[in-house]
């Protein structure tokens, strides 16, 4: 269904290919948008010199005008018109050129209709996102405390954080690093009726395991050599707030023991004293680890697992909530932006896409690790593919990644797998056949009319 604003937004479609020209012209035509079409570059320029446009969206490679030559032209017409390249077979040298050149977006081809749409909605409403608006994104419901994400996994740990926040009962936060399992362990402490009082945190695999007692416990003066005065320990740093014990599963056997003890009897003892001490606080845990596996080998007590996971709360990793990629990247690109005084506003979609088909072995972590690398190097106002450092991405083959059969809790849409799969392969034949069509339809077997028929198909 079409709407009256978009009635009066005009675009440019330039492209020497006439079945993407088409595609587009009836694609945006839909949408109520006045569609005007170039066949190449030299007619597109000519066109701008005579017409003013919303939207140029145009091709970036075509012979002797190329989609570069139309950007400037665009912008020498009238700088404020957005422009959006579009290619096939993208390359970082056009992309930073395009960008420094005041393209609104690089992204490729085929493409999902759906952020296509998006895309071009955006850019006709100037909603590239500015540091001014990046409050008011933020304020949206997309997050809880620190957590970011309106995916169903993450909308569940939300409503779980509230229905325990309030109790007295002891917490396991499990899950891969990277995660954001303090986060999560916050988040239940500040809604919760402790809030006002310390939250404490005890990194069980960062303390050496003969500095963890005296830590936890605190000692007397003169019980060991360099106790040259009492000291307090965390447990009592922590009374009437919380305690969270990040990756539980590092204890020492003879520390469990201890640690069962506060947890079942409140009660504890510094070392090199005899009076036992009282103290009231909030057991919450986190591991990466099974440790129902680690109850069978014998490395962590079942009577302090059972003490520690009353109420398990699992965190998904980022793979299972892709969904929540642009949000999360969005939210640590204002953060890094503002904390390196750069003026980046945005992902752009083929950077976007490349992360979207990485693993992102060390999870949130890892994705805020790679925006704010991508800030630090990005040359221009929008992150661009060659700003990202994927240490394993290139090791991912398609083959393996594209053929598992995990299918998790929520289910998949196989029709959408079948047809990434199919992407990822026609966009690796173009890259390979350096965008010849002909080349790449031999190296997937295919005619070159079927490849052209499934590039359209994939664009719909």
């Amino acid at each position: 269904m079409t709407n009256d604003k978009a009635t009066m937004n005009s675009i440019l479609v330039v492209d020497d290919e006439l079945s993407m020209r088409e595609f587009l012209e009836i694609l945006l035509a839909k949408e109520g948008y006045t569609v005007r079409c170039a066949s190449n570059g030299e007619e597109a320029c000519s066109i701008l010199g005579r017409e003013t446009f919303d939207l140029i969206i145009t091709d970036i490679r075509m012979d002797v005008v190329d989609g570069l030559g139309v950007l400037r032209k665009a912008k020498e017409v009238n700088s404020e018109t957005p422009v959006i390249i579009i290619s096939a077979f993208a390359t970082a040298e056009t992309a930073v050129e395009a960008m420094k050149d005041g393209a609104y977006d690089y992204i490729p081809k085929p493409f999902e209709v759906g952020e296509f749409k998006k895309i071009v909605r955006d850019a006709l409403h100037k909603k590239t996102v500015s540091m001014v608006e990046d409050e008011d994104y933020l304020k949206k419901g997309y997050h809880f405390g620190c957590l970011i994400g309106e995916s169903p996994q993450m909308k569940r740990i939300y409503d779980l954080i509230i229905r325990v926040a309030t109790t007295k009962t002891n917490i396991l936060i499990s899950g891969e690093s990277g995660t954001g399992k303090e986060l999560v362990a916050r988040a239940i402490h500040e809604q919760s009726l402790r809030s006002d009082k310390p939250f404490v945190v005890i990194n069980c695999a960062g303390i050496p395991e003969t500095l963890i007692e005296s830590e936890l416990f605190g000692y007397k003066k003169g019980a060991f050599t360099g106790a040259s005065t009492d000291k307090a320990g965390l447990f009592e740093a922590a009374d009437k707030g919380t305690v969270f014990f990040d990756e539980i599963g590092e204890l020492t056997p003879a520390i469990q023991v201890k640690l069962l003890r506060v947890i079942q009897e409140k009660t504890f003892t510094r070392i090199g004293e005899t009076q036992e001490r009282t103290v009231d606080v909030r057991f919450i845990s986190a591991t990466n680890k099974s440790l129902e596996q680690e109850v069978m080998s014998g490395s962590f007590r079942e009577d302090l697992f059972f003490r520690v996971n009353v109420i398990e709360i699992s965190m998904p990793p980022l793979r299972e909530r892709v969904g929540d990629l642009p949000l999360l990247a969005h939210c640590f690109l204002v953060k890094y932006s503002k904390e390196l005084g750069k003026d980046i506003n945005k992902v752009s979609t083929y950077a976007m896409d490349i992360l979207s088909k990485y693993p992102f072995p060390g999870n949130v972590r890892e994705l805020e690790n790679i925006i704010e690398r991508s800030v630090a190097l990005e040359k221009s106002n929008i992150v661009l593919p060659q700003s990202l450092t994927l240490s394993n991405f290139k090791k991912v083959r398609i083959k393996e990644d594209r053929r598992r059969t995990d299918i998790g809790p929520d289910g998949i849409e196989l029709d959408k797998v079948i047809a990434d799969i199919e992407r990822d392969y026609i966009l690796k034949a173009m890259e390979m056949a350096q965008g010849s069509k002909q080349g790449a339809a031999e190296l997937l077997g295919v005619t070159v009319d079927s490849l052209k028929y499934r590039l359209t198909k994939l664009s719909r």
